[in-house]
């Protein structure tokens, strides 16, 4: 098992910067399917042109490589805690040389351990089989999906379809009603793995082991098959799209798997995955550890992705610049796209629970400013000099409770994120004179392009990478206007409008 943990590292490496052959074919079509002009087809390209980036680099897709998650198969008499610690060294390793985020925070003190191990992180699944060879397979799947994932206890009255019953149809509403409430803020188009029966634990388990399923294989259930094709079909007429910015394809795959339940209990698990869909394996040799041969991966798979520009530009762009003034926010409407040039700011949850309760040291001026929800990849060279090498945003809605009150103790004029944010976020910006700005779920390496320098940080020590205030400078960062002063939201406008065509589901065959 000379060279196990070598292959480890590479298969993480690979996970994290190169999407497998059937999710590439998957998220071609949907290019294909919307208008380049639109702003879903804008979305699209920027996807598109960060997928090729990201292998160009070997880095990471999306900053946000989650909880590496690993499903393997051993034959009988394998030294599996000889390869859980290979493991835990190649993602340690891994984290060390930036091809993973360190994403392993104590539950209790918030604590980054910075190399993503800790309590049950890697999550590693043994499983044993009558073959010789040893199957790998990984996932790295985001915070910002793995937040849409939802389970239902039927019965139960689902928003927009009724009454669900503990039958096919009842899991046909909660499938709808799932896709319907990931919005833009899991990185749509996505993709849903599915569990129904099991208990609450064994149910997520099994929904997400639907995501190793191929996109364009077939269910051997004949009526989940049925399935399987109904929702894709219906969730791409809910006219939620891209980002959430409305627009022709919501959902790319749904993978459907059963279990046996007690009679108790009758739970649909749902696993939501982004765009961004990162998951590798391959098959080992047993005493050597070598690659025998890789899974999800093709001869004639698409090699190159970029089908535009990402945002072009178009001459309609309205470039800003922090400072900026309340009356230049005022001026915006939804629908416009920016061009940001100058000093930016990053910060996440336990950056808004901090500056609730405690002032920024005087030093930090957020006057006029720019703040990026955003946990970026970052290589720190033996002259102490920080390189962001990936930098997509994060989902925004985590900071509803807090943003508002930010935006007036900052005096911030605008926002960065990704899904948009609610009511209390929207009435605080019409009041302060500030925007949300949304930018392209998962791309990392688009948006890590435009970053031209770190000039500080601060909280680092006690927040660890992502969490931590990054200041930077920017230029030509593209981003759509999704909320404005105003009171319009783009985001607010497409949940109202998927959901009444929801409605029309309920008793549609």
């Amino acid at each position: 098992m000379k060279n196990f943990r070598d292959s480890i590292l590479h298969l993480i490496t690979e996970t994290s910067a190169n999407l497998p052959s059937d999710v590439r074919a998957a998220i071609s079509r949907a290019i294909d399917g919307e208008d380049g002009d639109s702003q879903a087809g804008l979305a699209m390209s920027t996807i598109s042109v960060n997928i090729d980036m990201a292998v160009d680099a070997v880095a990471p897709i999306c900053q946000d490589t989650g909880m590496p998650t690993f499903f393997i198969h051993t034959p009988v008499g394998a030294d599996q805690l000889l390869m859980k610690r290979e493991i835990e060294a190649a993602v340690a390793e891994a984290s060390r040389t930036g091809k993973l985020r360190p994403n392993a925070v104590d539950a209790i003190s918030g604590k980054n351990s910075g190399n993503n191990l800790g309590c049950h992180v890697p999550v590693i699944h043994f499983e044993p089989w009558e073959k010789d060879e040893i199957d790998v397979k990984l996932i790295l799947k985001g915070g910002g999906c793995e937040n849409k994932n939802i389970q239902y206890s039927l019965p139960f009255d689902i928003p927009g379809l009724g009454k669900a019953a503990r039958d096919l149809d009842g899991v046909r509403k909660c499938l709808l009603h799932a896709v319907y409430q990931a919005q833009g803020q899991g990185c749509s188009p996505g993709f849903i793995g599915v569990g129904v029966g099991g208990d609450r634990t064994s149910g997520y388990e099994l929904a997400k082991k639907q995501l190793l399923r191929t996109v364009d294989d077939r269910n051997p259930d004949p009526e989940l098959d049925q399935l399987e094709e109904e929702i894709i079909r219906k969730a791409n007429r809910l006219d939620i799209g891209p980002m959430g910015f409305g627009g022709k394809t919501t959902l790319l795959g749904c993978k459907i798997g059963k279990s046996h339940r007690v009679p108790a209990s009758f739970f649909v698990s749902v696993a939501y995955n982004c765009w961004a869909y990162r998951r590798l394996g391959f098959l080992l040799d047993p005493l050597t550890g070598s690659i025998i041969r890789w899974f999800y991966r093709e001869a004639d798979e698409i090699k190159r992705m970029a089908k535009g520009a990402g945002m072009p530009l178009t001459g309609k762009e309205v470039t800003l610049r922090a400072p900026i003034s309340e009356d230049e926010i005022r001026k915006l409407r939804v629908g416009d796209v920016v061009m940001i040039n100058g000093p930016m700011h990053t910060g996440r949850d336990a950056f808004h629970h901090y500056v609730m309760h405690h002032d920024l040291p005087e030093e930090i001026d957020t006057r006029g400013g720019v703040l990026y929800h955003c946990g970026p990849v970052v290589m720190k060279n033996e002259q102490d000099h920080y390189t962001i090498t990936a930098a997509g945003p994060t989902t925004s809605i985590r900071e509803e409770p807090y943003q508002a009150d930010v935006i007036k103790k900052l005096d911030l004029r605008a926002i960065i994120g990704k899904g948009g944010m609610g009511p209390k976020t929207l009435q605080g910006l019409k009041e302060h004179g500030a925007v949300y700005l949304n930018a392209i779920g998962g791309a990392a390496q688009y948006y890590a392009r435009c970053i031209t320098g770190v000039t500080g940080v601060d909280f680092l020590e006690e927040m660890g990478v992502p969490e931590a205030m990054w200041h930077l400078e920017v230029q030509s960062f593209p981003a759509i206007v999704t909320m404005d002063s105003h009171g319009n939201s783009l985001h607010q406008q497409v949940e109202e409008h998927s959901f009444t065509i929801l409605g029309t589901f309920a008793d549609e065959k």
